[in-house]
């Protein structure tokens, strides 16, 4: 067996085992760290600790995205997992439920795949599921940035509407989910988080301030 065929393997594996950790009748943000646990926890001795209990006083960034800063990971996830719960709104608004979740970046690494097994869970629970080997990385990635960007504007509802279909069986999730653009577990050369600085730095407080006006928020 090739090292392509094993890492999609063990990957399948431990997304088989994320998908069905923490099974209760309301998704929380709880559910978000065991996920990143299981997903993660052969890899990192952090895993499942998001940014403000491990790295609480850096900013981070990939490309021209900031992400949340960690004081604000906690909120920006609960909101997207309190719209998710509204199961109507999910199926017509995936993208900004995605976006939120995005920009709250909960992790230092492993966010793309641990989110989209998130909101693959989400999805199936409201009564959809998202065609992610139909979808293109590039087309999804910047419409992901332009939603992070400005958010529920549509940008990344229009691109994920186009592959919205009916809920597949539980035990399919798994296999659909390591479909998903970029998040086969493989890392492209510069496609690795960027630590900005300390969030209280003149410069980086700048920078995030910036980021927030252009996303229509208020300091």
């Amino acid at each position: 067996m090739c090292a392509s065929m094993k890492w999609n393997a063990c990957f399948l594996a431990y997304s088989v085992r994320a998908i069905s950790a923490d099974r209760s009748s309301s998704i929380s943000r709880r559910s978000i760290c065991v996920k990143h646990s299981v997903l993660f926890k052969a890899v990192y001795p952090w895993a499942g600790q998001d940014r403000l209990s491990i790295a609480p006083t850096l900013s981070v960034r990939k490309g021209p995205v900031i992400f949340a800063n960690p004081s604000e990971i906690r909120p920006a996830v609960e909101f997207a997992l309190r719209k998710a719960q509204e199961k109507a709104y999910l199926r017509a608004h995936p993208g900004e439920i995605m976006g939120h979740l995005a920009f709250g970046h909960p992790f230092l690494d492993g966010n793309g795949r641990t989110i989209v097994t998130l909101f693959s869970a989400l999805a199936q629970r409201a009564g959809f599921s998202v065609d992610w080997s139909a979808t293109d990385k590039d087309a999804y990635l910047d419409a992901l940035t332009k939603e992070i960007d400005a958010p529920s504007r549509g940008h990344l509802d229009s691109y994920l509407g186009q592959f919205i279909r009916e809920p597949i069986a539980h035990e399919e999730l798994a296999a659909q989910i390591i479909k998903a653009p970029g998040i086969d577990g493989r890392k492209p050369a510069g496609d690795e988080n960027e630590v900005v600085g300390n969030v209280d730095a003149p410069e980086v407080k700048a920078q995030y301030e910036a980021m927030l006006l252009k996303r229509g928020k208020k300091n």
